[in-house]
């Protein structure tokens, strides 16, 4: 069993006493332990702002996502280490580990190349011009840009167990590029992945000193000491959210907080495809990837699958049919397609939500509402529910099992599918298919008002589409209400989370010269 340290004010430390333990969640077994008992973690809020803040706000735009690209190429020559970590502690296949560790490269290579293309249009400037001068009298000459600049503060990010690489990256991407300086910490059952990350990265990315600093274990009461330049970006459950909400630096301080929560997330089939159509077996393939990915341990994962009533029951019969066929098991052998859930409490909470849902009046139609028996780790086989009459049903609405768990939810026509679809009050994700150009009219902006994203699969891109699963750095990630109502990525839209927007007013040649703007002769 070995020690996680934390990387913090340019060194690793170790906590005092025991700590946490972390387990293989496929055997049980304990593999790592971290403590950040006796650390100064103010101290390293403090360094961050001091001189990781200075350090990155000297770059520019080009020289940061330079920085990133350095990143992005040393987690790809450590991306079998990396693979191995997941697998060990997150209970991942290696096609589930690739997906996570595959999605924080990507991500830093997406945001180097950003930060390339900004700086090509900006050159050495360290600020963002927000659209052209805007005119503020009758005199030509006075004039208004509004422009964007680094914050000097320190960004804590605190991310989920099941992403522990691509969750790290695709914060640590955002903040670096606008040039404020990571202070990250994983959640803690999970945190080998991420503690091997940042090993590698402060072994050969050349970070500035400051840039990137790690916490393995309890942040304690930290949050409260953030200042009113500083930000969190939170993943996690909504309790945990809503205490951040209430905690002294966002109360008082004004403390930019930016949330990623609970999410039922939905998938809804039109009325106007027919069983075996290629958008039917794009949605049944989407079905069962967004189930059985990462054990279901996805904040995008689908929760409500819904169907005409036409057509459902050839649906349950052919999702029943393909998940009997998942195989679950240990993925350190050969030939599993599905591991276990990640920690022995989130097996429990898995089942007390089954229950919820049962008793909410759903019923089971395909696998069990019971752990695996004899295992020796923590496994759930794919759960799949129906409820008979979702416009009375109250949890399957409101209450996400956070396993490979999901509910078939019939619905009549367009407008009572956009009703039960809102019902979720908030997602991150809610994926649409449909061929039919009524349907589609009156559902994706109806779920666009409830949804960060919107998918819309259809015959066309039937073979080309990503799942509704797969976050990509150019599209935002986030969603209103029960999802958090905060937003990530989406490109350049990532940097101001950490960047202030302000409105700069006076002479237009003086502003063209100080934000490097080109000047206009016919307004100038």
């Amino acid at each position: 069993m070995i020690t996680l340290q934390s990387y913090l004010c340019g060194q690793w430390q170790q906590g005092e006493g025991a700590g946490a333990t972390l387990h293989n969640p496929a055997t049980g077994a304990a593999i790592a332990s971290c403590s950040t008992r006796g650390l100064d973690l103010q101290a390293a809020l403090a360094y961050a702002r001091d001189v990781g803040g200075p350090a990155l706000r000297a770059l520019t735009f080009a020289e940061r996502g330079a920085l990133l690209k350095r990143m992005s190429n040393t987690l790809h020559e450590a991306r079998e280490e990396l693979v191995a970590a997941s697998t060990q502690n997150n209970g991942a296949t290696r096609g589930d580990a690739k997906f996570d560790v595959d999605g924080a490269i990507g991500t830093l290579a997406f945001y180097a190349k950003l930060g390339a293309e900004i700086g090509a249009r900006v050159g050495d400037k360290r600020c963002l011009v927000e659209g052209p001068a805007e005119p503020l009298t009758r005199a030509p000459r006075f004039c208004g840009y509004h422009v964007w600049t680094t914050r000097p503060g320190v960004a804590l990010h605190i991310n989920a167990f099941n992403f522990p690489a691509w969750g790290l990256a695709e914060k640590a991407a955002s903040a670096i590029l606008a040039g404020v300086p990571v202070l990250t910490k994983p959640a803690t059952s999970t945190a080998l992945t991420a503690w091997l990350l940042v090993k590698k990265l402060v072994e050969k990315a050349e970070l500035p000193a400051g840039a990137l600093q790690l916490v393995c274990g309890s942040v304690g009461d930290l949050c409260d000491h953030l200042l009113p330049e500083d930000v969190i970006a939170f993943t996690g459950s909504a309790d945990t959210g809503a205490k951040l909400r209430r905690s002294v630096s966002v109360v008082e301080r004004s403390t930019r907080l930016n949330v990623e929560a609970d999410s039922i997330n939905a998938a809804v089939l039109g009325d106007d495809v027919e069983v075996g159509s290629p958008t039917w077996h794009m949605f049944v393939r989407h079905v069962i990837t967004e189930m059985t990915q990462k054990s279901g341990q996805k904040c995008t994962a689908t929760r409500r699958i819904f169907a005409p009533t036409s057509t459902i029951d050839a649906l349950q019969a052919e999702l029943v049919e393909k998940l009997t066929a998942i195989r679950v098991g240990d993925p350190a052998l050969e030939g599993i397609d599905m591991g276990p859930l990640a920690t022995e409490d989130q097996l429990k909470d898995a089942l007390k939500g089954l229950a919820l849902l049962q008793h909410d009046g759903a019923v089971v139609v395909s696998g069990a509402a019971e752990a695996m028996a004899g295992s020796g780790g923590w496994f759930l086989k794919p759960v799949l529910l129906r409820h008979p009459e979702p416009s009375k049903g109250k949890a399957v609405h409101s209450h996400e099992v956070f396993g490979p768990v999901s509910t078939l939810l019939p619905y009549r026509g367009a407008a009572e599918a956009a009703r039960l679809v809102a019902r979720g009050e908030g997602t991150l994700v809610c994926s649409i298919y449909s061929d039919d150009k009524a349907f589609l009219e009156s559902s994706v902006l109806a779920a666009a008002t409830w949804s960060g994203r919107v998918l819309i699969g259809s015959e066309k891109v039937a073979d080309q589409a990503t799942t509704p699963g797969m976050v990509l750095p150019s599209c935002i990630h986030g969603g209103p209400g029960r999802a958090g109502g905060g937003e990530e990525l989406g490109g350049e839209r990532g940097l101001r989370f950490y960047m202030q927007r302000t409105a700069l007013q006076g002479d237009r040649s003086l502003l063209d010269r100080l934000l490097g703007a080109k000047v206009d002769d016919a307004k100038a």
